[in-house]
């Protein structure tokens, strides 16, 4: 058997579930595939959301709700890469996910027409680009 290697995304704070919908409501193409909730006697409050797997742009996704709150957060050293097909989807993308901070504002920089690196509102960094 084959191991299978999926991103693993943790929030904090009741953040998980949101995330979740923002990012299959931005990304064409993407879809939540399941979502779990925590049970009696376990960590989490009872009901509350715990863990879901969701197809982000045709990548699957895992994306916990912690427990337990860490002193540490997402590093941008770790991203999300979007190939975008048209300037309204790059321009679309930018302007949901833009509520961050930019590691690199849209612009022009060689390697491609259009590249941006930012970090979304729950601390998650993105690389989006348009070849």
């Amino acid at each position: 058997m084959q191991a299978f290697v999926t991103p693993f995304l943790m929030f904090q704070g009741g953040r998980a579930e949101e995330a979740l919908n923002f990012y299959c409501g931005t990304v064409p193409g993407s879809r939540i595939v399941n979502v779990e909730h925590y049970g009696p006697g376990e960590p989490g409050k009872e009901g509350s959301f715990k863990l879901a797997r969701a197809s982000i742009g045709g990548l699957e996704v895992m994306m916990f709700e912690s427990p337990v709150e860490h002193a540490f957060a997402f590093a941008p050293s770790f991203s999300l890469f979007a190939t975008c097909r048209s300037e309204q989807e790059f321009d679309a993308m930018i302007s949901a996910l833009q509520t961050g901070e930019f590691l690199m504002p849209p612009g022009d920089y060689g390697f491609s027409r259009r590249f941006a690196w930012l970090n979304d509102r729950f601390g998650v960094s993105w690389q989006i680009n348009l070849p």
